[in-house]
């Protein structure tokens, strides 16, 4: 298991416990996270073929480059001298995806909150004036259906100083309703790396007026969250035809397996996502039991995750 250091600030009563402590998690946890949050990067990087695949390997790769374990039984995330090096425009994408990543990991665990959705999933029916640049990463679903949470995630190669958590909170106000229902958290999150040891900050002061964001929510932007994970195993065959939860397809090249429950495999494999999101709530419990997350989905990695990480060799 490792530990992540995290403090919580100005959550109100009745949420989570403000103060440091630190989050117990897995890399099946983390991993999952990954592949599961924020916009779809084919837009920006792949344009032809199964983007959703490489998407997937993507955001794996991404995270297998940037965080290791010491040890086997090293309890704390450190960053890898691999990351250490890249460029700073380089260090700035790995930052921000870590910092989506772990905001959701957060959500999920401690306030319930795992479907998350970028806000970009929505920017054909905004208005391009309203959305501007100051806003929200992420709003975030609980397992109920009942809460909406906004969050603006960021991340840092250093501790956070006042300005940058001021920033976040600031951008996280603005998202005031999805789908009618009042967002009831505003929260800005920062990732960061106390020496090489990564960290977590987020806080939920009370809300100061700003430009508001409304957005409606259709059935279809689940397809948004589920589509790197359903195209990598589609090809397997078994999304649409296995009712064993117990079976798993590895990705090659990542030492990881992925699997989808099937409670929810027949509604993605026939792009009914709003179905799926609806068969997942439904499910939950027996997921669970099941060993997989609440969405629905389970990534399991392999040995060499506990491993320090090593640069491939090429030639």
């Amino acid at each position: 298991m490792l530990r992540i250091p995290y403090i919580s600030a100005a959550f109100p009563a009745g949420t989570i416990a403000n103060g440091p402590a630190n989050l117990t998690v897995t890399w099946d946890d983390i991993l999952w996270a990954a592949v599961t949050v924020g916009r779809p990067n084919r837009q920006y990087v792949f344009k032809h073929g199964s983007a959703s695949i490489y998407e997937a390997i993507f955001r794996w790769s991404l995270v297998r480059m940037a965080l290791e374990q010491g040890s086997p039984r090293g309890y704390r995330l450190r960053r890898t001298a691999a990351a250490k090096t890249l460029d700073p425009s380089e260090k700035g994408a790995v930052n921000y995806f870590l910092g989506m990543t772990f905001c959701k990991l957060f959500a999920f665990q401690l306030l319930n909150t795992p479907w998350l959705l970028h806000l970009d999933v929505f920017r054909p029916v905004l208005n391009p004036v309203l959305l501007g640049r100051s806003r929200p990463d992420l709003v975030g679903n609980d397992i109920g259906g009942s809460q909406w949470h906004a969050f603006e995630c960021k991340g840092r190669t250093s501790p956070p100083d006042s300005k940058v958590k001021s920033n976040a909170k600031t951008q996280a106000q603005r998202l005031i309703s999805v789908a009618g229902t009042a967002c009831t958290l505003h929260i800005g999150a920062v990732t960061y790396f106390r020496g090489d040891t990564l960290n977590f900050y987020w806080r939920d002061p009370p809300p100061e007026p700003r430009r508001k964001i409304e957005i409606a929510l259709q059935a279809d932007d689940w397809r948004h969250y589920y589509d790197p994970i359903v195209d990598t195993i589609k090809g397997a065959g078994f999304i649409s035809s296995s009712r064993d939860s117990s079976i798993l397809v590895p990705v090659e090249g990542a030492d990881l397996k992925v699997g989808v429950h099937p409670a929810v495999a027949q509604y993605l494999a026939a792009g009914k996502w709003g179905q799926a999101r609806a068969a997942a709530t439904e499910a939950k419990q027996q997921m669970i039991s099941d060993g997989f997350k609440p969405d629905g989905l389970r990534i399991v990695a392999g040995a060499s995750w506990r491993l320090p990480f090593k640069e491939p060799a090429f030639g």
